[in-house]
């Protein structure tokens, strides 16, 4: 017979430093600090280069705006922290049902603007669901994965989730916003990866998304089947050479140390379009330079790193899959704006993280590193 004596005082303590960490103080405490930084790094920095990019524009330099943004988005982001993820997982079938449900409203009731029904206007702000749903499509699909982790060795499994996935992403795809959708797309391979599919599964899956992807920008068109619009088409292929043209130009232009913000004429003669927004990183290069622009890939590369840290460090699978989609989500954004400035990335009209001018993406993307914070607030403590 075994007996084991139990030490009440230790059980006591272990109860109260358990509870300790769950409150703000202790969650504070365990703030990835490094992460946290970084992303105030590349907010502030975003933000001061916006201001410079819109300086000669005709409305006037955005800085004021997209600052006011930045702080919403700080908002957010410690309304995250504080939040536990276990909430997402608990909710994941109403936030799912919620997300589609605007998606859907949007398309059907939603007012066009510039050929596209992608913001809502709700008086005082006028936001992109679409940039949202990145983060939420994480959250979602994370739930579904952590519940099915012992069947991930099935094909259905990730048949399924692909299957949760599209509603959503026909949805944007619709609006139109063809780059969004890729997105989601890619949030949609990282959690599948992390999750444990096999890599059999997974090489088949990226087998029928290549052939969807020549079947939709060559062959269905070659047959008479448009299911892309004429400037979405020009875009992806990068047909439409006039804005690349110049974004090539702008980045060239800019040299080591950048010909400033009254120099750059690219932007500053409006030569550059959307140099606000899909071509932001352009203008930034040709005001800034390789040592500003490296600045700024250096934050993102170290926003990565930490991020990739949470993945490694969550306590359990489902803040690692919410973190991998998350993070692979923001990595993906990055690499194809900023490649689509330099040719080598399709013209697809996503923003660049903490860049580009407008609300939305700001504060989904601050939101999103706010529950990354979260997960590694939390996972030292589940793990002791």
């Amino acid at each position: 017979m075994t007996i084991e004596a139990v030490d009440p005082r230790a059980r006591g303590l272990r109860s109260r430093r358990t509870d300790e960490a769950a409150t703000p103080l202790g969650i504070l405490a365990r703030l990835d600090w490094v992460l946290l930084g970084a992303t105030v790094a590349a907010v502030a920095y975003g933000v001061r280069a916006i201001g410079g990019i819109t300086s000669h524009d005709v409305g006037g330099s955005a800085e004021s705006r997209q600052a006011l943004y930045a702080a919403a988005g700080g908002l957010v982001l410690v309304i995250a922290i504080l939040v536990d993820p276990a909430f997402y997982r608990r909710f994941w079938k109403a936030i799912y049902v919620f997300l589609c449900t605007v998606m859907g409203f949007l398309l059907v009731f939603g007012a066009a603007t510039r050929g596209s029904k992608r913001w809502i206007n709700i008086g005082f702000f006028t936001f992109q669901p679409s940039e949202f749903g990145k983060v939420v499509l994480a959250l979602t699909l994370a739930a579904f994965l952590a519940a099915k982790a012992k069947q991930t060795d099935r094909l259905t499994v990730p048949l399924k989730t692909i299957g949760l996935a599209a509603l959503p992403i026909l949805l944007v795809f619709a609006q139109p916003d063809a780059g969004t959708a890729l997105v989601y797309i890619a949030v949609l391979a990282a959690v599948l990866l992390v999750a444990g599919v096999r890599w059999l599964h997974l090489a088949v899956l990226a087998a029928a998304g290549l052939v969807a992807v020549l079947a939709v920008l060559w062959w269905l068109p070659s047959a008479g089947v448009q299911v892309l619009k004429p400037y979405q088409t020009a875009r992806l292929t990068n047909s439409n050479s006039y804005n690349l043209t110049e974004s090539k130009i702008a980045v060239g232009a800019g040299g080591l140390r950048g010909q400033g913000v009254n120099g750059a004429t690219q932007t500053a003669l409006d030569y550059l379009p959307a140099h606000d927004n899909d071509f932001a990183f352009a203008s930034l290069a040709e005001q800034r330079g390789f040592f500003g622009a490296s600045s700024l890939l250096l934050l993102y590369l170290l926003i990565v790193w930490r991020g990739l840290k949470v993945v490694t460090n969550a306590a359990d699978l489902y803040g690692a899959i919410v973190a991998a989609g998350i993070v692979f989500g923001f990595l993906f954004q990055v690499f194809v704006n900023v490649g689509m400035t330099m040719g080598i990335a399709p013209i697809t009209g996503i923003t660049l993280p903490f860049v580009s001018v407008g609300g939305s993406s700001m504060i989904s993307n601050l939101g999103g590193i706010g529950i990354l914070l979260a997960i590694h607030a939390r996972g030292g403590r589940r793990r002791a």
